[in-house]
């Protein structure tokens, strides 16, 4: 009698299932995007320093009331070889009355996400390309990119397919306007 065996998982699926059975140091962040795995150390003090302002400023300062997660885990749609891709934004906001992070599995999708942000670190291309493309996929409609490498911040919007529309980009010191639920201008003269 022959015995019915489950076919082999495809490449991009035990891509998948070995990135999900990683087991990461407490602090180290493991990213599955456009099918790479990416660890990455704890950021430096200035990298924090600069999520901190962006936070600090979206709670006292936005015409919504918003919440935000720090290295909040999204499962982002299929994008280049990886049928998921799974990135951790330095900071994710949503409108606080949904109540998205509560309850929230590790990975969740980007439904009712405002704006991620990210700061460039160990490598910046990944937050200018494939992020980006990553959240445009998702509809995610801001996303903001503090490039400390250049000296800049830029404000991502109207997601389309792969990639945003529009972008405005500001040096570090210029006001970056953030259009609603936001609606006030994002204080950058502290950015590092």
């Amino acid at each position: 009698m022959a015995v019915a065996h489950d076919p082999a998982p495809a490449g991009d699926e035990l891509l998948r299932e070995g990135f999900l059975a990683l087991g990461t140091p407490e602090g180290v962040r493991a990213e599955l995007i456009e099918g790479e795995i990416s660890v990455t150390t704890p950021p430096d003090g200035n990298h924090q320093h600069t999520v901190d302002l962006v936070v600090m400023q979206v709670y006292r300062r936005s015409a919504t009331d918003m919440q935000c997660s720090g290295n909040k885990g999204l499962v982002l749609p299929r994008g280049g070889l990886c049928p998921k891709n799974y990135a951790i934004p330095d900071a994710t906001f949503a409108p606080r009355d949904l109540r998205l992070f509560r309850g929230a599995e590790p990975w969740m999708p980007a439904d009712g996400v405002a704006m991620v942000a990210e700061v460039t670190s160990a490598k910046p291309d990944g937050d200018r390309f494939a992020k980006r493309h990553c959240y445009a996929r998702a509809g995610i409609p801001l996303y903001l990119l503090i490039d400390r490498e250049k000296g800049t911040v830029t404000l991502f919007e109207e997601p389309e397919e792969a990639d945003y529309a529009e972008s405005h980009s500001a040096s570090f010191g210029k006001p970056m306007p953030l259009p609603e639920p936001f609606g006030f201008a994002l204080d950058t003269s502290e950015f590092a």
